[in-house]
């Protein structure tokens, strides 16, 4: 089959592909006429930080870059001011436009830590919804019925069960699915939870003229707990912006039935070899040794080998060795002060709360002995742990 080597790269951690034949005709098409496919991606950059969960679908379009094809990010600066319903179980606070273009510098800065900038057209929402008229609205919103939408999960279980829903958060899919009119996308992708929006794009196409774009869906990407999505309010999140040791750590923390998951969506790992690593796995290799190998993977995807060679060694010798770091954060001490003083002003935890919350939990250690007085006093050159990864020197001036 022709574009075999392609379409197995593309089918690597997708969940579906709307529909998988006319993919492979846009392939030849694009051989043909030497013109790239447009990979299309949309953002809502309602906050600023990006976790590897959120670079599922980037990892996919930077697939489709190296194959020569072109990515179109689209910046929603409308629909991140409605909140997309997707998913939710009610509404979403607005953004203010200076909040949305503030983050999307940031976040931009953090895809294109896998995407190939040179291949990457960025595009706002404003450029086609900021001339539209009230009579322009009118006809995009004159193509749907109420019906089509009720039929959404999300918007019929809000109305089902008396919960808020906005009529501008039925705008959401309308609006995103005019954005593959306005940039000509052949391709969208996006979560499996986008499938309702991103059908709505091929609907929306149809009713333009258009070639219909394919829709491929990639799953959610599940937490370091292993047990809900990857998500910041959850704490179970690997962030772009982590340092290098910090990102193998966490990997390393995933149970060991997310490996495969882990190494599907979130490396650049070729699928045969992941199929090998799966079959090593199954005959009983030490689960460890191959979550070493995925952490190494994801921290040189983002930092480069050598820092993940040397995350690795950083991890081996706090957790394998015991052993307490050369580098660690100083914090400079005035006389003697108070333990929630330090690790607060220092930045390790939020509140004197949260201190204390951990000392209850046997959680800290001074000098590699456990604290259990909430008004412990440091009054010399110490080195506190919290937790299993922070670390910080304490000296007196």
């Amino acid at each position: 089959m022709k574009f075999e080597k392609e379409m197995k790269m593309i089918r690597k951690g997708v969940e579906e592909i709307i529909p998988e034949e006319d993919l492979q005709k846009k392939l030849a098409k694009a051989e043909k006429t030497g013109k790239p496919l447009r990979i299309k991606y949309g953002i809502d950059p309602t906050g600023a930080d990006v976790h590897i969960g959120h670079l599922v679908p980037i990892r996919k379009m930077r697939e489709f870059q190296d194959m020569g094809h072109l990515g179109v990010i689209i910046i929603g600066d409308f629909t991140a001011q409605i909140g997309d319903p997707t998913g939710r179980d009610e509404s979403r606070p607005a953004l203010t436009a200076e909040m949305v273009k503030a983050n999307a510098v940031k976040y931009m800065d953090q895809l294109y830590t896998v995407l190939d900038k040179d291949k990457t057209e960025v595009r706002w929402q404003t450029e086609w919804f900021g001339d539209m008229t009230m009579s322009d609205v009118l006809k995009l919103m004159g193509k749907w019925t109420l019906a089509q939408f009720m039929a959404h999960d999300t918007f019929r279980k809000r109305y089902e069960e008396g919960l808020s829903l906005g009529m501008h958060e039925i705008m959401y899919p309308i609006l995103q699915s005019y954005d593959s009119v306005a940039v000509k996308a052949d391709v969208e992708l996006g979560a499996t939870e986008q499938k309702f929006n991103i059908l709505c794009g091929r609907d929306m196409q149809r009713y333009f003229g258009m070639e219909q774009q394919v829709a491929i869906l990639s799953p959610i990407l599940m937490g370091t707990d292993g047990v809900n999505k990857m998500s910041k309010s959850m704490d179970n999140y690997i962030a772009v912006y982590d340092l290098p040791e910090n990102k193998y750590g966490k990997v390393m923390s995933i149970p060991d039935e997310l490996i495969i998951n882990y190494f599907n969506y979130a490396t650049k790992v070729d699928p045969d070899e992941i199929d090998q690593i799966q079959k090593e796995l199954q005959s009983g290799t030490n689960p460890k040794i191959i979550k070493q190998r995925l952490a190494r993977e994801i921290v040189a995807l983002y930092h480069g080998q050598e820092a993940a060679i040397a995350a690795e060694e950083h991890f081996n010798k706090i957790f394998s060795k015991k052993e307490i770091p050369d580098e660690m954060p100083e914090f400079l001490m005035h006389g003697a002060q108070k333990l929630t003083e330090i690790l607060t002003l220092a930045g390790l935890c939020e509140s004197n709360g949260e201190v204390k919350r951990l000392i209850k939990q046997n959680a800290i250690t001074v000098n590699d002995e456990k604290i259990s007085d909430l008004d412990f006093t440091v009054e010399n050159e110490v080195v506190i742990k919290v937790g299993k990864r922070r670390f910080l020197k304490v000296i007196r001036d």
